[in-house]
């Protein structure tokens, strides 16, 4: 369906410009007109013709109409996952495979989601926290049926094809194409306009798979917690755990994070607490576009700052991502020393290849106070903060992140150069420990701008 834009406040001013030039060239020619007849000069009078079909076209034409571009109707989606039950102190961290997912070649625009109850009602982050969710895509071997509750890891790579997104992660570490954690109800993830994410290109899949989407909801019930901040932070005393979900035992020193609160493990609640199971869910909106030639590709990458590489050896190397770190406390709640209860972690990455910043968000845990992706001479590409909530009801409860700001460049303003080298940085507040947090930066990057459909009227006749 074709659909008019609004012009722009550049092209606007262009306009208006033009129509004015033109209505002072159009002064002069009654004289010019009469030279061209005292002389008899065709080309004279041909150049006239032309100049006064501009002025009719440029003033005839409203401001609304003056750029004409192709617009692609945005559907949307909104679907349930599968129940989760939580229990007091319990921990959900579930893969579900082949979910309900928009099918056809088209341009993903956005993706939300938030956990509700079996009404439908929004559960808070003090009852149940959202660790996090992710997304992914990957391809399956047609007929081939997921065996339930198994990490995508585990399954054969005959049947299972993993797709991930641009990013440098090693293997398929941080490969997700949406995800987010408590910051999910006030966090924008929308694709501006003409962007896209391209997905379900039948040239791209197999023969003989299909693409599918997989969906991970990791939650923890913190109702009559001992403690709750430790309980989100997956403390390991808390959980009263020494292996991980594959029954390993954990690495000398570690304190806490996803190795502790895997699925169906329980954090400490208060003597004597009673609260009842119940079935959740996540629900999720998708929204996206029919895929044609006036949707521009974007590129996912994620950066992680725990991302440790030997810049030294060379673009291929493999890059060591280890999504969590520790924040230790250095100095007191009531400290006056700001500087000191700061903690700074750093990675730096080199991009392949460059494009343009078309959008960028970060994520981060309680005590979170920012993260800034940088150039590398300096520039600011993007800075993501973290609102804290100061209620009750979800979407604004106190003392979690329930969002984070996002970065919408204009068009072109914001260029990552091939083989640029790049810094993430990640802020926490030391006034105490925090164990598992996460400084992750997501962006979209686009390798050419839109194509502009603005008339030039600065051409010579």
């Amino acid at each position: 369906m074709n659909d008019l834009y609004p012009i722009d406040s550049e092209s606007l001013q262009l306009y208006h410009q033009t129509q004015t030039r033109l209505l002072l060239w159009l002064s002069d020619t009654t004289s010019s007109f009469h030279f061209c007849e005292r002389k008899k000069m065709e080309r004279c009078f041909q150049g006239w013709v032309v100049l006064l079909a501009m002025l009719v076209l440029a003033i005839s034409m409203p401001c609304s109409h003056a750029i004409r571009v192709t617009k692609t109707k945005t559907r949307s989606g909104v679907y349930v996952s599968p129940k989760f039950v939580l229990a007091p102190g319990s921990v959900a961290d579930k893969y579900y495979y082949d979910i309900p997912f928009p099918k056809g070649h088209i341009g993903l625009k956005s993706f939300n989601a938030e956990v509700i109850d079996e009404e439908g009602n929004p559960i808070p982050l003090q009852e149940t926290y959202l660790h996090h969710w992710v997304v992914a895509r990957y391809y399956a071997r047609t007929g081939f049926v997921e065996p339930e509750e198994t990490g995508f890891q585990e399954l054969k790579k005959s049947d299972f094809t993993f797709v991930r997104n641009t990013g440098m992660c090693q293997n398929n570490v941080l490969g997700q194409y949406f995800g987010l954690g408590s910051e999910t109800r006030n966090t924008s993830t929308h694709v501006p306009d003409p962007y896209g994410i391209e997905v379900g290109n039948p040239a791209e899949v197999p023969a003989g798979y299909e693409e599918r989407w997989m969906l991970n909801v990791h939650a923890i019930d913190t109702r009559g917690a001992e403690n709750g901040l430790g309980c989100t932070e997956c403390r390991c005393d808390l959980y009263n755990v020494s292996t991980d979900s594959r029954g390993q035992p954990l690495r000398p020193g570690y304190k806490g994070g996803l190795y502790c609160c895997y699925d169906g493990v329980q954090c400490r609640v208060k003597q004597g607490f009673n609260g009842a199971k119940r079935s959740l869910y996540l629900r999720y909106t998708v929204k996206w576009v029919d895929w044609s030639d006036a949707v521009v590709p974007v590129k996912i990458y994620i950066f992680d700052v725990t991302d440790r590489m030997n810049h030294s050896a060379g673009p291929s190397i493999v890059h060591d991502c280890r999504v969590e770190y520790n924040v230790e406390e250095s100095c007191s709640a009531a400290s006056t020393a700001s500087d000191r209860c700061l903690d700074n972690q750093w990675a730096m990455v080199t991009m392949p290849t460059g494009g343009y910043v078309v959008y960028g968000v970060a994520h981060q845990h309680t005590g979170g106070l920012g993260s800034t992706l940088y150039g590398e001479d300096g520039r600011i590409l993007c800075s993501s903060i973290p609102i804290y909530g100061k209620g009750k009801e979800a979407g604004n409860e106190a003392g979690y992140i329930v969002g984070m700001s996002t970065c919408y460049p204009q068009p072109g303003s914001v260029k990552i150069n091939d083989g640029e080298t790049l810094s993430v940085l990640s802020n926490y507040s030391s006034t105490q420990t925090h164990t598992g947090v996460m400084g992750l930066f997501y962006i979209l990057v686009a390798d050419t701008l839109p194509k502009s459909s603005l008339l030039s009227l600065d051409a010579p006749l």
